[in-house]
């Protein structure tokens, strides 16, 4: 979606043109720690279409300390959101996840990253379509295996290897983005409901994943 069409969209919402109700356009609920922070950080990167979603369904994840979105995999330094999404920098809309290991694993995060897209849309997801929206898991050396092994896991349960087209890429440098960006799905619970709904995400996750 251009940045002119994704804009009106929010600002239609806005004004009361579409409603939250989908389930995957609800106000994320506070992040419910599952036992006591070890004080250890690890990083993990996902590209998974719009970043306010990405970001959204990690930051209700126990365990999860922060998610910020941002771009990753490109080849021009500190993009801005609008020379991004205009195309040719190579970038995808990407999520920065910073983690406690102890209290939930790589290997639980990549998973759930699965059940969030449409691993099936090599060219975007849901009403986001276009180079930077689609749809990666950008993973260090040591992460690879973890995501690949979750990702063949992933496709044999539902998918289908022939299907599923989402990529494990080697790390990337990452660029947050905007500061009106960051936390949009909590801030504007609204607005982005509306967006989600426009979207059909909930419904299309349904499809793909059977839930």
């Amino acid at each position: 979606m251009s940045i002119l069409s994704r804009c009106a969209l929010v600002a239609a919402v806005a004004l009361g043109a579409c409603s939250p109700g989908e389930p995957a356009g609800a106000t994320p609920p506070p992040v419910v720690q599952s036992g006591p922070d070890s004080g250890r950080r690890e990083v993990a990167l996902f590209a998974g279409g719009c970043f306010w979603s990405v970001e959204a369904n990690f930051e209700a994840m126990p365990g999860v300390v922060a998610a910020v979105s941002g771009f990753a995999g490109g080849t021009v330094a500190n993009p801005s959101y609008e020379r991004v999404v205009r195309g040719g920098t190579g970038h995808l809309e990407a999520v920065q996840v910073t983690y406690d290991p102890a209290r939930i694993s790589y290997r639980q995060l990549v998973d759930r990253f699965w059940r969030t897209i449409d691993p099936t849309d090599p060219d975007g997801q849901f009403c986001d379509q276009g180079e930077s929206y689609a749809t990666a898991v950008f993973a260090t050396p040591a992460q690879a295996p973890i995501a690949r092994a979750s990702r063949a896991a992933a496709a044999a349960a539902v998918i289908g290897a022939d299907r599923f087209t989402t990529p494990v890429r080697a790390a990337a440098r990452f660029w947050p983005a905007e500061a009106y960006h960051q936390d949009f799905a909590r801030l504007n619970p609204v607005r982005y409901g509306g967006y989600t709904r426009f979207c059909g995400r909930a419904a299309r996750l349904r499809a793909v994943w059977g839930r």
